[in-house]
């Protein structure tokens, strides 16, 4: 089992990832002194075959871990081995060939560029395969293999390799490209090497093999850590590894996809004339591709018919949108052998700030009808005459507006109808009221139905209102173009990149932020996150608040449109917590299910609010498998108490406040011990933590309705004699820092396990701590550096000053203190007192998360400290990525039921040729079991198999409509769970005094207003 388990398969990709913008670099082809330049000596591979490791017979008395182990390490032996044979494939069947092949298909010259680096990366793997060989023979005495991984991979010379031979690959992949369509020659000797090879590999196919391999080694890395226990020799080992593995992948991803930006900007411009104004535009080096896809436009009639339907490859610029008929040009034999990319025809492009979304039933509000004349792209030249529309499918959404509209008619009809059946003096089975009610209730799911298509179309129908020329009367005229995207997803990722897009244009984005490069230029990578909006903390201005503390409650809105959850903020709720020092506290709530917040509460609290703590509700875990006593007990136990927010007041009270709407209700109320000031906050499943003033955490425990029993007396520990500033809880641990220690408390015990130092200097107190991966961040309150530190050994780690970073927007200032920490998908966000943002790239995986990179610097900050950073992290609720073709899958799936039934035994031919409806039911299958004679034109037949007519009312929505009146369609409910991948919207939240913009050639003030403010920055949907 282990050993299919850990096989390595040939597909792995580099996932897309945020990471340090670095500029590609692919090779020329001008000549042969490419690695001198570089500063390479020439490599020579030796072609003696190192005996193969074989792991020793399996001693006894191994762990379950202890053999999983050895099969993972049996699978990276393997694997390293299948690579470095595929490397010198690569070598031996196509480069020396086609350096000795008289005459020559592929010049010396251009064989160079094809082949760049690769014997240099093969020698790296040559001889970390020697240092895994020793390994392995001492496996069962060493047990280790991390500290390997990252002395082979660490080397600047390993990513310097590798990095040339990704920002060449694009350049070599165009050489073979244009030599197979060019020289009949070279496509036999690959067609022929690839016939005559035993697995059928292309060279391509082996050529990305480089990209490909370190998330495999970070894929077996994985495993393997899972499997070491904590105290391991190899543990601290194999996380630094896969620290380094990562970065090393996320580097290269990052060249691979600047890369890749490029060589699509370059095969746009050769579509465009050199003369054009496009072309100047994308010849600027200012534009950045965001996203690109290929989307199928439609074009429909005036009824809503589709008319036609084209593919056709969309870019989105970073300012304006690009659109562009596909020509595949090639023989279908060279495809096979290395991808052919198309050529572009422009169709159209367009300013981005000219482009509006135009979601289905929104059209009223979108743009002014009267002085905007909209067009369908397409339409005038396929209007169809009402022959060739007659028999003609409709699919567009105004067709399911139009039945929606008639349904709501029917509807009132039926019910005036039902009016004048209850009039009637007569009984009868199958014209009463029962059935007219059933009437109404029928009508009125075929309603619910039709609103659920018109939501289903708008699911993969991206709808864009361009501008166009004006008409003769000077009125604008604008036209729509209506693309269908491959799936949800790729709707909601268009949708959300363009509303972005948008916003980065803004003055304030212009650059946002400033990333410093090895050659001291300052650029901002396409994927840094966006200031979406600025305001004031506090709607009273009478009142001279101070920020205390924030908290983002995620509660799901169903009411959002699809195009909303694309473009708002992360659903729910964001807390503000303040006041003045020594006086009253106050409380904001704003909604963030719009992209712009609103305030929608305001409440004072006795006194100032130092911190907050959001607590989900208690997930119910697997279900147990129990009796039905077991069952009626659970189901006499209280149910589990809601999402609940906790906040800390200088007076040293603790409130507990119901999270689950706008009420804002108080549930619980109590003092700390003392009491004392509660100056942090953090929970536990068991526990709620609240750090005191005087060096004391105090422990509240749950009571048996679910909420923190805050009346009795808590658990009081003492770490230390000056003020508890923060709370880590880990998975069965509590840090809190008192001064310059930490002391690590038992989460379930709470006993202190042991007090380490964090800072060498008595009067650096640890302020903050934040945890990511295996490593925990902390800040303090004198100096400009933060610290890691092992979250099992406690191992100091790393120190950065993050006053070398701040001196890019402030130089000279180096009197720099660190006031908040975040981390939040991959990035370390340090708030200072000089109101600056600095974001550090970190790794994202269980490993050691070290600074990478040289980072950013926003231009985008507080006039005084940054008081709090906070994340709102909302989930896409899975029903939202459902597509049509799902939706039909299951309705295929519930037709495969029971088989349908006949309403009269007998089948006449006569039936299939006459008109069908829809079957007007909701709860009655039948009404034989109705009081009265049956009103019929013809003898009711006689029953068969006694009551097999009859059946008793049920739930409508087990039922489906059928197209025959005669046969009903039993549902059942879909099978299919396949598991839906969670889409995230992310925002950060910083909070401090006022505004100011740092960019020294901007028009903004560089400093307005002194009021408490909020900066939302957006980043894109995590996909």
């Amino acid at each position: 089992m282990w050993r299919k388990r850990y096989s390595i398969e040939n597909d792995y990709i580099i996932s897309p990832s945020s990471c340090s913008s670095s500029s590609s670099s692919s090779v020329s082809a001008s000549g042969d002194s490419e690695e001198e330049d570089m500063g390479f000596l020439e490599v020579s591979v030796s072609d003696v075959k190192h005996p193969s490791p074989e792991l020793g017979p399996m001693p006894d008395g191994l762990s379950p871990q202890q053999v999983v182990r050895r099969h993972i390490l049996g699978s990276i032996v393997q694997s390293e081995g299948s690579y470095v044979d595929s490397l010198k494939r690569i070598l031996q069947d196509y480069r020396h060939p086609l350096l000795e092949m008289d005459p020559k298909v592929l010049s010396a010259r251009k064989c160079q560029v094809v082949f760049f680096r690769l014997k240099e990366i093969l020698h790296c793997h040559s001889m970390f395969q020697i240092a895994l060989f020793s390994r392995v023979a001492e496996w069962d005495s060493t047990e280790k293999i991390g500290d390997l991984f990252v002395a082979s991979f660490s080397k600047s010379m390993v990513l310097d390799v590798y990095s040339d031979y990704v920002n060449n690959f694009t350049n070599a992949m165009s050489i073979i490209k244009k030599a197979c369509l060019t020289k009949p020659a070279f496509l036999e000797f690959l067609k022929k090497r690839q016939m005559t090879s035993p697995d059928r590999v292309t060279l391509y196919g082996l050529m990305v093999k480089p990209i490909q391999r370190f998330p495999q080694f970070i894929l077996l890395l994985q495993d393997m850590l899972k499997n070491t226990p904590k105290g391991h020799p190899d543990r601290l080992s194999l996380q630094l590894a896969l620290t380094e593995l990562e970065t090393l992948a996320e580097k290269l991803n990052e060249q691979k996809r600047v890369a890749d930006q490029v060589a699509e900007i370059q095969q746009l411009m050769r579509s465009v004339s050199d003369r054009s104004s496009l072309n100047k535009l994308l010849n600027s080096g200012q534009h950045q591709l965001l996203h690109c896809e290929t989307l199928t436009e439609t074009v429909y009639g005036d009824r809503g018919q589709l008319i036609k339907s084209k593919e056709r490859k969309v870019f989105l610029l970073n300012d304006m949108l690009v659109c562009a008929n596909i020509n595949f040009k090639g023989q279908l034999e060279i495809s096979s052998l290395v991808p052919l990319g198309p050529k572009y025809v422009v169709k159209w492009n367009t300013a981005l700030p000219q482009v509006q979304v135009v979601e289905v039933g929104q059209e009223n509000s979108t743009y002014d009808k009267d002085s905007v004349v909209i067009q369908n792209a397409g339409a005038k030249k396929h209007v169809p005459s009402s022959q060739s529309s007659h028999n003609k499918v409709y699919l567009g959404p105004p067709r399911l507006f139009q039945e929606l509209q008639d349904l709501q008619k029917d509807l009132a009809v039926v019910e005036q109808i039902t009016l004048l059946i209850s009039t009637l003096h007569g009984t009868y089975q199958n014209l009463n009221m029962t059935v007219a009610q059933d009437w109404c209730l029928a009508l009125q799911r075929m309603m619910r139905v039709k609103e659920e298509e018109i939501h289903s179309a708008n699911k993969c129908r991206l709808r864009l209102l361009l501008p166009g020329k004006p008409d003769k009367s000077g009125r604008p005229i604008s036209f729509m173009v209506v693309f269908i995207t491959p799936n949800p997803l790729s709707k909601i990722s268009w949708v959300n990149r363009l509303h972005l897009a948008k916003i980065g244009l803004r003055e304030e984005n212009q650059p946002g932020w400033l990333c410093p490069d090895e050659d001291k230029k300052s650029k901002a990578p396409f994927w840094c996150p966006i200031l979406a909006c600025r305001m004031p903390a506090f709607s009273s201005k009478a009142l001279d608040l101070q920020l205390g503390a924030v908290v983002h409650s995620p509660v799901q809105s169903s009411l959002l449109g699809f195009s909303a959850i694309s473009t708002s903020l992360p659903q729910g709720y964001l807390w503000v917590g303040g006041g003045q020092e020594g006086a009253g506290g106050q409380v904001e709530i704003f909604s963030l299910n719009r992209s712009v917040p609103r305030t929608v509460k305001s409440f004072p609290v006795a006194s100032q609010v130092l911190c907050m703590e959001y607590i989900p509700e208690k997930s119910e875990g697997e279900p147990e498998q129990g009796t039905a006593e077991d069952s009626r007990t659970a189901a006499e136990q209280p149910s589990a108490p809601p999402p609940t927010i906790c906040l800390g007041l200088q007076d040293g009270s603790i409130l507990v406040y119901s999270s689950v709407d706008t009420g804002a209700q108080c549930l619980l109320v109590c003092r700390s011990p003392g009491p004392q000031p509660v100056l942090c906050l953090k929970h536990s499943p068991d526990y709620l933590f609240a750090g005191l003033q005087n060096g004391t955490v105090a422990a509240y425990a749950r009571n048996s309705g679910g909420l923190w029993d805050l009346e009795a007396q808590p658990t009081c520990l003492e770490v230390g004699t000056g003020p508890v500033r923060t709370l880590l809880a880990l998975e069965d641990t509590v840090w809190a820092s008192c001064a310059n220690h930490v002391t690590v408390l038992d989460a379930t015990s709470l006993k202190a396990q042991q007090t380490f130092e964090a800072h060498p200097e008595e009067e650096a107190s640890v302020t903050h701590m934040i945890k990511a991966g295996s490593g925990v961040w902390m800040a303090f309150s004198s100096g400009s550096s933060i610290r890691l530190f092992h979250t099992e050994t406690l191992e100091h780690l790393q120190e950065i000053n993050i006053a070398t970073r701040t001196t890019f927007v402030l130089p000279g200032q180096k009197n720099v203190r660190v006031t908040s920490l975040l981390i939040c998908q991959g990035l370390l966000w340090v708030g200072t007192d000089q109101g600056i943002i600095v974001l550090l790239p970190v790794p994202r995986l269980e490993g050691i998360p070290k600074i990478t990179g040289k980072g950013m610097v926003s231009l985008n900050g507080h006039c005084g400290p940054v008081e709090f950073l906070a994340v709102a992290v909302s989930t896409l609720a899975p029903d939202v990525l459902k597509s049509d073709k799902e939706e039909e899958g299951g309705q295929e799936e519930k037709a495969d039921g029971p088989s349908p039934e006949l309403s009269a035994p007998d089948k006449h031919p006569a039936r299939e040729m006459r008109k069908k409806g829809i079957l007007l039911q909701y709860r009655l299958r039948s009404t034989a079991h109705l009081p009265g004679q049956l009103l019929s034109v013809k003898e009711a037949p006689p029953l068969q198999g006694g009551n097999a007519l009859e059946h008793s009312e049920e739930d409508g929505s087990i039922y489906e409509m059928a197209d025959d009146p005669d046969v009903w369609v039993r549902s059942r409910p879909c099978s299919r769970d396949t598991h839906r991948k969670e889409i995230s919207s992310v925002a950060i939240i910083s909070g401090g005094r006022g505004y100011r913009n740092f960019n020294l050639g901007s028009k903004l003030p560089a400093c307005s207003e002194t009021d408490s403010t909020l900066l939302l920055w957006q980043v894109p949907l995590m996909l």
